[in-house]
């Protein structure tokens, strides 16, 4: 009776741990736009890290854009660091947008192109043959 009740309570866990995460659905990931604006916040959280940002819209008024990053410790991996956007920093940011963007502007983060001409995410990793997500593990000691 006892394994029952922990495999069925270990069945329910797993079911809600899988529900956890949530799609990328909301993005257009078949179109890349460039967004040049100025970083109003940068967000180093879990489970992903955000920039808000002011783009000038088509009347001149600022637009706020939220764009979505990678887990932190994935952007460590990518050789990120906790201050390598800060606010004010001018930037020039190619995104996946929103399929939606009636309510707000945003998109999720492709690479960024920092005012010294910097670039982080995907571009700087264009030699990269594997996912960047996955650290690469050195061989065993005596493996060939």
């Amino acid at each position: 009776m006892n394994k029952a009740v922990f495999a069925g309570l270990a069945l329910t866990v797993a079911g809600v741990t899988a529900q956890a995460h949530h799609s990328f659905a909301m993005f257009d990931q078949t179109q890349r736009i460039t967004v040049k604006g100025t970083v109003a916040e940068f967000q180093w959280t879990n489970p992903h890290a955000f920039i808000q940002m002011d783009v000038a819209g088509a009347d001149g008024k600022a637009e706020t854009w939220h764009i979505e990053l990678n887990s932190p410790n994935n952007l460590k991996r990518q050789g990120w660091k906790s201050t390598s956007v800060k606010p004010g920093d001018k930037i020039t940011l190619i995104t996946n947008p929103l399929r939606d963007m009636s309510d707000h502007k945003g998109g999720l983060f492709v690479s960024l192109t920092l005012a010294d001409g910097t670039v982080l995410g995907e571009a700087s990793f264009s030699g990269v043959t594997g996912p960047i997500n996955v650290p690469v593990l050195p061989p065993a000691p005596g493996a060939k």
